[in-house]
């Protein structure tokens, strides 16, 4: 199983940016995709998530300008960074996850996003 994160980079703040997760060897379409977020020494923190049906959730610092959406035929994840702040900056990860007590999930190596005032 590999979640291959991308798209990360540094921006000033307002800035934008897409990161995408290309995932393979899961059933893609039947995983909760999500993004978390990590500071170092902190702890990791969910940004978004999206169903394998399409139902999103969004952390409330993120609602309204960030946006998660899938390609279930290209077993992609993406999420769309709008009117970033400093504050946003982290290492982004990428998730797998399926809805059944005791499977773990799949992570990503993640992707730095850096914003600056």
């Amino acid at each position: 199983v590999q979640l291959v994160e991308s798209g990360g980079g540094s921006v000033q703040s307002g800035g934008s940016l897409r990161l995408s997760c290309a995932a393979s060897g899961i059933t893609f379409s039947a995983y909760t995709m999500g993004w978390y977020r990590q500071l170092p020494g902190e702890q990791r923190e969910r940004v978004a998530t999206i169903t394998n049906v399409g139902n999103t959730d969004y952390a409330d610092s993120v609602k309204g300008r960030f946006t998660i959406s899938r390609d279930n035929a290209k077993n992609t994840v993406s999420l769309q960074l709008n009117s970033l702040k400093p504050e946003d900056s982290a290492v982004y990860y990428c998730k797998a996850a399926l809805p059944i007590n005791g499977v773990p999930p799949y992570w990503g190596q993640g992707t730095q996003v850096t914003v600056s005032s």
